[in-house]
């Protein structure tokens, strides 16, 4: 079988144990992450193929992160080593009325400061039938986004498919570029997308119709028309209770139809960073397996709410767990 390949950084995670707050927290848990190698890791778990593509500062900590994510089952073969920093991001775990804070630390990156040039596309997808990328990547730096393009590139001339997490998030473009200026460009290369109604606003000045019966379909029907290479939309919808509780659902606009899960409950959340790869890994593995979407939006969105339970930032679930909680046994009685 072959490869899903993703692109993007990677950073360390350090976390006050127990809920606690950075203000008294006297040591921190350390974790690595980022939005695109989480799907790699979780898709790794449920037994497909995967690889990610990224730069790391050449020292112990690049190193160490780089082999978390292959300790997990990624191919990292066609990471650069180059720079002398790794992002960070600090993450609080809220409960209950506390929600989670999260404080960022990574500008100046050795991601950030990558070369395009480094990445040779044709070779890291030559075994590949599956590129994923998220709108965090270009937003980090110009030469981040001219990666991203090249890789789309060559993506469509060997024939993947190419899915993208828009993820728009307006602080991270510091550079000079605006991400409306950017990313229509990089979106018209993709044949899926995770994209809500308020993304698509922003970025790209698509709004539900008044009147609207379904928000949600309104805006997939125009993004399609803008971007015709594109056949599946795909979302969560959240119910979010408190810090600790949380229902989601999945919704798919795929080809002209609209797909919609019933909620999935989780209470309590151990934690909810990584539910939204989760999910993009699991409708990717579910298009891959399964017969119908309806198969694969339920999959996911049973991935996702599964993430929830575990700690740090990758969904550490093979196929059987998720498949086990779409057949409705979400009791949590222990398995012998």
């Amino acid at each position: 079988m072959k490869q899903v390949v993703t692109f993007g950084e990677i950073m360390m995670r350090l976390s006050p144990p127990q809920n606690l707050r950075l203000s008294q927290a006297h040591s921190l848990d350390i974790t690595y992450g980022g939005g695109d190698a989480n799907v790699a890791a979780a898709l790794a778990y449920l037994g497909m193929p995967a690889a990610h593509a990224g730069c790391f500062p050449d020292n112990a900590v690049g190193h160490a992160a780089a082999q978390h994510f292959q300790h997990h089952g990624v191919d990292m073969q066609h990471c650069v080593f180059q720079g002398q920093r790794l992002g960070l991001y600090f993450l609080e775990v809220g409960a209950s009325l506390r929600a989670s804070r999260i404080v960022y630390d990574r500008y100046d990156s050795a991601f950030a400061n990558l070369q395009p040039e480094w990445f040779d596309w044709d070779k890291i997808l030559g075994n590949a039938q599956w590129l994923h990328w998220t709108g965090i990547t270009p937003a980090i730096s110009a030469t981040a986004a001219q990666a991203t393009k090249e890789a789309i590139a060559a993506a469509r001339r060997l024939g993947l498919t190419v899915s993208a997490d828009v993820n728009y998030r307006r602080n991270l473009w510091q550079y000079g570029q605006r991400a409306q200026d950017v990313m229509p460009e990089l979106v018209a290369g993709c044949d899926m997308v995770v994209c809500t109604e308020g993304d698509a606003e922003d970025l790209f000045g698509i709004k539900a119709e008044a009147g609207a019966e379904n928000s949600f379909v309104s805006m997939s029907q125009q993004l399609v028309q803008r971007f015709p290479q594109i056949k599946q939309v795909i979302a969560t919808r959240r119910n979010t209770q408190s810090a600790s509780h949380e229902r989601i659902r999945g919704l798919a606009y795929v080809e002209g139809d609209y797909y919609e899960t019933e909620d999935f409950d989780i209470n309590p959340v151990v934690d909810r960073i990584g539910g939204g790869d989760s999910f993009i890994s699991g409708f990717i593995y579910g298009q891959l397996t399964y017969s119908t979407v309806t198969e694969a939006l339920t999959f996911a969105t049973a991935a996702s709410a599964l993430k929830h339970t575990i700690s740090g930032d990758i969904n550490l679930v093979t196929a059987a767990e998720v498949e086990h909680i779409m057949a409705g046994n979400t009791t949590g009685r222990l398995l012998r």
